[in-house]
């Protein structure tokens, strides 16, 4: 569906009087719904987006009314912009990025999606039907207007809505230093003296590069965002951030962030779990993601642990540098990137590295560099 120009989902807004175009469109439109309805009924989907203009209510009305007939939830999602600077400013942030206009010159780009706006608002007419669930997003998140939103799974996706916001910004990652004892997690042991010095000199890399990025940024944005570092509460990992601290800058911690519990494989080395837990093995290989050993938590688990902070993640608009274990960067990474759950326990998280990641609408982008010392 997302290959598809997003005019093409609602026949009215373009060539209405050309009788032929109308019914083209029509169709693809229909095809692609009826394709999503498939997947949700066969393919073992949850949650299916139909991303398209659906300005109006005979057209909602009839998409509203064939989803229903296949027992299958409607919500409607209006965005709603009337200030001249947000739509402008969401264009050229956000539309114009789309693969619509892959290879565009921008300016062009923008002239063409201004056009397609002008042509919409002929026959655009907001949602009314309050029989149906409805949310409407006032200028990028401003007002939100809830209506009819019913159970559970509507409900977090109000929540979700709630949260979002186009502003530009960047994520890092970098796993926390050594301990003096790395096998254990209930100890909560303190950093290493290796430890302390890659705290150090992650503090050096991490505010060398964004100074010599902001000198070389040509957005005021960039330039002017601040940085906030996240960490969890286990102690090598605040002190990890510690560096960050007597800099200035704000450390927040999470105990959310805490790694994956290893139960009763904790302190054990990969040759004494095998020889202790034979079984477990087998059963860890078979399904990596959702495997627990005894008395410890899956990735599964650790995900959905996860949830209320990647909830603030979304909402936050700083900088954000997370410091934590290679689990639970994992597990965000996975999140920012659509990864499949089944490749989550094996996304690499290599030590000493920073991860660069930059939202954008249609995805993230990602550099990866070795922390070293050049910056410092």
């Amino acid at each position: 569906m997302g290959q598809i120009p997003n005019e093409m989902f609602d026949p009215i807004a373009k060539f209405k009087d050309n009788d032929d175009a109308y019914e083209k469109r029509l169709k693809i439109a229909d095809d692609c719904l009826n394709d999503m309805i498939d997947w949700l009924q066969h393919g073992g989907g949850q949650v299916g987006i139909y991303d398209g203009n659906n300005i109006t209510d005979d057209r909602r009305k009839e998409i509203h009314d064939k989803l229903v007939s296949n027992d299958i939830h409607v919500l409607f999602i209006e965005s709603i912009c009337d200030r001249p600077s947000i739509v402008l400013s969401n264009i050229r942030s956000v539309k114009i990025s789309s693969p619509d206009y892959v290879g565009w010159d921008p300016e062009e780009a923008v002239k063409d999606y201004t056009h397609r706006i002008e042509q919409c608002e002929v026959h655009y007419k907001t949602i009314t039907e309050l029989s149906f669930p409805f949310v409407k997003l006032m200028n990028v998140g401003e007002q939100l207007i809830v209506n009819n939103v019913r159970g559970y799974l509507q409900s977090r996706i109000v929540y979700y809505l709630m949260n979002l916001h186009n502003h530009p910004r960047t994520i890092y990652f970098a796993r926390a230093g050594e301990s003096t004892n790395p096998l254990s997690f209930k100890e909560d042991a303190d950093l290493s003296d290796e430890g302390k010095l890659y705290a150090q000199k992650l503090k050096k890399f991490v505010l060398a590069y964004r100074q010599k990025r902001k000198s070389t940024a040509t957005n005021s944005d960039e330039k002017e965002r601040p940085l906030t570092i996240w960490t969890s509460t286990q102690k090598k990992v605040r002190q990890t951030g510690h560096p960050f601290v007597e800099a200035g800058y704000l450390v927040r911690q999470h105990s959310v962030l805490n790694q994956l519990n290893p139960g009763e494989i904790d302190g054990l080395t990969l040759a004494e779990i095998k020889a202790k837990f034979p079984d477990e093995i087998e059963r860890a290989k078979e399904d990596p993601y959702r495997h627990r050993y005894p008395r410890a938590e899956s990735y599964h688990d650790l995900a959905v642990r996860l949830e209320a902070v990647i909830m603030e993640l979304e909402r936050e608009k700083n900088d954000v540098l997370i410091i934590a274990h290679d689990s639970i960067l994992r597990c965000l990474y996975a999140y920012l990137f659509d990864r499949p759950d089944s490749e989550i326990p094996t996304i690499p998280m290599p030590h000493p590295s920073l991860i660069e990641i930059m939202p954008t609408a249609y995805g993230c982008k990602e550099s990866r560099m070795e922390i070293v010392d050049v910056y410092c």
